[in-house]
């Protein structure tokens, strides 16, 4: 039997996967998909099962999604907690099953909630989902294939803000009856940890438009002292939304309280550049899932 071999040259095999992202976008905008549509269809769940609308609550934005991966490895599974972004007043977990995708592809059990957004809720009522979300995660680990002595958080933009809270300010998970120690490690993703915060979003956490103090409790940073999770940050170099200085400063700030943290800045890529390296197409952009999934399995 004759064989011919095919040589494809990287510049080729970029060139056509650029061309199928071309069509595949026409395709989605025609049909009136969203960018998130887009992504989900190039990034879809292979290798997975994904459980939909587990309620961790009893409020109606109080569910998650939960992203079991096929390939049993040994032993119990590590668990990532995802929260998304989208400044505390939009999102949802369906939008991001390509992050499902992503870390159930490392084998991680995934698990996506969603949260109550404002206006209906002002903080810390996003922050306290979240802590449920976490209790749910820790009573059910086993019941996953997952431990319970492994359990990962981590997020995107305000995500990574509600998730560095819940890693860093004990308060939330001891309101659900646990020690801040159940967390292993935090992975944050472009999150503001040390901001200044604008008119447009005072509202949301409590605080008049443009006068008055801001809340501490807000801000992360205020909130290290070396006995947190360990930590990696990650952050792209030409972040115009979340100024890179928001990781680096809070690493300093562990570094100097004698804790662990890794901060990785991306040169030239933006706050939205670090969430569409975890689906598929994009992984070329920056090694944020590589670079995650190395954190978790070492700690």
């Amino acid at each position: 039997m004759n064989r011919t071999t095919l040589f494809i040259t990287p510049w080729i095999c970029l060139a056509w996967i650029c061309l199928a992202w071309i069509c595949l976008a026409g395709i989605c905008l025609t049909a009136g998909c969203t960018r998130f549509d887009l992504l989900n269809t190039v990034s879809p769940p292979i290798g997975c099962t994904r459980t939909a609308d587990i309620a961790y609550g009893p409020l109606p934005r109080e569910k998650l999604d939960v992203y079991e991966p096929h390939h049993a490895g040994p032993g119990k599974k590590r668990i990532v907690i995802f929260f998304y972004g989208g400044y505390w007043k939009v999102g949802s977990k369906n939008d991001y099953r390509f992050v499902g995708q992503a870390l159930s592809s490392e084998d991680f059990i995934a698990v996506l909630p969603d949260y109550r957004l404002y206006p209906s809720v002002i903080f810390p009522a996003f922050v306290q989902d979240g802590a449920l979300a976490v209790k749910w995660v820790h009573d059910n680990a086993r019941r996953l294939g997952g431990d319970p002595d492994h359990i990962y958080l981590m997020g995107h933009s305000a995500g990574a803000h509600i998730a560095a809270l819940l890693s860093l300010d004990p308060k939330y998970l001891r309101c659900v009856g646990l020690d801040r120690g159940v967390i292993r490690g935090f992975a944050g993703l472009s999150g503001p940890y040390d901001f200044k915060i604008g008119p447009e979003l005072r509202p949301a956490f409590g605080m008049p438009p443009t006068t008055g103090p801001v809340n501490p409790d807000i801000e992360p940073i205020h909130f290290v002292d070396g006995k947190e999770p360990p930590m990696l940050l990650l952050q792209g170099g030409n972040d115009h939304t979340v100024e890179p200085g928001n990781t680096t400063r809070l690493a300093d700030k562990i570094r100097a309280a004698g804790g662990q943290v890794t901060a990785i800045i991306y040169p030239g890529r933006s706050h939205v550049d670090l969430a569409l390296s975890l689906s598929i197409p994009f992984r070329w952009i920056a090694p944020a899932l590589r670079d995650s999934a190395a954190f978790f399995r070492s700690h």
